[in-house]
């Protein structure tokens, strides 16, 4: 059996799921929170999916393998800027948007099938970062723009 590694985060944010569903799939949400990059696709399964920086370089692809909105996202990822992590191959990252009360649980699972993995490594850095930002736009509106320079 193939060793995995595997990034998990969970976040409770006040809002609704159709509004983080939003946040996590449309270009002018994901833009201010992310960064300033990107998001591209037609979000049907098997269509393409994509992250560009500021400067239109391509960081991410991938392809949307499993949707359900506003509940379940499931990409197939590959960063495609860091030779190390591109040569890793394809990683899956799953959403998971659950009503809680007034908040949304948010399940971010990032998994590769590879053991002591560079990417997950480094996206172990950047979740929880661009997971902070989301929330703070989705609860007041505001993000840390300085995080991104």
């Amino acid at each position: 059996m193939m060793k995995k590694d595997q990034f998990v985060y969970v976040t409770y944010i006040r809002t609704t799921p159709e509004k983080l569903w939003k946040a996590l799939t449309e270009p002018e949400f994901t833009r201010k929170f992310w960064c300033n990059t990107v998001q591209e696709s037609e979000w049907k399964p098997g269509s393409s999916w994509k992250i560009m920086a500021p400067d239109g370089m391509l960081t991410d692809s991938g392809e949307v393998l499993e949707i359900e909105p506003p509940r379940r996202l499931v990409l197939k990822w590959r960063n495609e800027f860091r030779p190390e992590l591109k040569a890793e191959g394809y990683s899956r990252l799953t959403y998971q948007l659950e009503r809680e009360g007034k908040s949304v649980k948010l399940t971010v699972i990032h998994e590769i099938e590879k053991e002591d993995s560079k990417f997950i490594e480094a996206v172990s850095s950047g979740w929880p970062h661009i997971l902070a930002s989301l929330k703070s736009l989705l609860e007041t509106g505001e993000w840390p723009r300085e995080a991104c320079k």
